[in-house]
């Protein structure tokens, strides 16, 4: 069930995107665990063209934010504001209330405005003027990042950057891929055509029958091996919490649903590891004097930790 639905999103998507199978399988993970997205790649690559088809397909209301140094957490969240008919406030959404919520160049905004963020990521409500507001579900936010333009920029903080189930660098298409870009925009745009082919209700069930993919208790302590040992090892400095145990372990599930399993075996915790722990972890001040990359050490970890094997 989870991957013939998996595999009609993928098909979709992919009238607009141009190959990327990986970027959008992690994009699926992502929304059966009910998770963040972070988009972290150069302009021009199709990181809003993704979100966008994503969401289409997913049939899920869609919002924009653009974020820019002057944008307010009520630009985000929303305003109460006074109706002088009903002589009583009344609250007006921001673009949070949204299924999908695709928050571009997050790291142009301000702490402040960022923050907004954290309850409704973490919570899935906003909280104005001490009245919650719950979040439509399902409810994700897909934020992006420009890796290399780095001026006038705020990082991400760790309590927020924890938040995010997976970081996925797109990347540039190869020469076959590029061509097949060009000629499928050469005579219109094909996102405005795309058409849903799930439901909200639908996404919510998957995102159940999710839970029950079975997880064996010696893959579930090789994750918890996984992740322990970033926090053992000398070049990381800040290993990555058991947060990042517990979406290591629900993004296996995910991946092995949308191959057809109803089982997770070792080698979906290998493939999912680098996009999960990676942003979790801070390196040691001598690891990246060395030029030593999140991703290169938790390969090291993966290939060192040992497997569970069957009997």
């Amino acid at each position: 069930m989870i991957a013939e639905v998996a595999r009609s999103i993928r098909e979709n998507v992919q009238k607009v995107i141009v190959g990327k199978d990986e970027a959008i399988n992690l994009a699926l993970v992502a929304v059966l665990c009910e998770g963040h997205i972070l988009l972290e790649d150069v302009p021009g690559i199709g990181k809003t063209t993704l979100a966008r088809a994503l969401a289409i397909s997913l049939g899920c209301t869609f919002k924009r934010i653009q974020f820019t140094p002057d944008l307010l957490p009520s630009d985000v969240t929303g305003i109460n504001w006074f109706n002088q008919k009903k002589q009583e406030f009344e609250y007006r959404p921001g673009p949070i209330i949204s299924q999908l919520v695709l928050a571009d160049e997050i790291n142009r905004a301000t702490p402040r405005t960022q923050s907004a963020l954290l309850e409704a990521m973490q919570e899935r409500q906003v909280t104005i003027d001490g009245v919650t507001h719950p979040l439509p579900r399902p409810f994700i936010v897909i934020a992006t990042q420009n890796p290399i333009e780095l001026e006038g920029t705020f990082p991400l903080p760790e309590a927020q950057i924890d938040r995010f189930l997976v970081r996925i660098a797109i990347g540039y298409p190869d020469e076959k891929e590029e061509a097949a870009i060009l000629e499928r925009f050469r005579l219109s745009d094909p996102l405005p055509e795309l058409q849903p082919v799930t439901t909200n209700e639908e996404i919510i069930h998957l995102q159940y029958e999710r839970k029950l993919i079975r997880v064996e208790d010696s893959v579930r302590d090789y994750v918890v091996r996984v992740t322990r040992s970033t926090r053992r090892n000398p070049e990381i400095e800040l290993g990555a919490s058991p947060r990042a145990s517990l979406a290591l372990f629900q993004s296996a599930q995910a991946w092995a649903a949308i191959q057809g399993r109803e089982f997770v075996i070792p080698d979906d915790v290998k493939v999912l590891a680098p996009y999960v722990l990676t942003h979790r972890m801070l390196l040691s001040p001598q690891a990246q004097l060395r030029g030593r990359q999140p991703e290169d050490l938790v390969s090291a970890i993966v290939n060192t930790v040992s497997v569970p094997v069957e009997g």
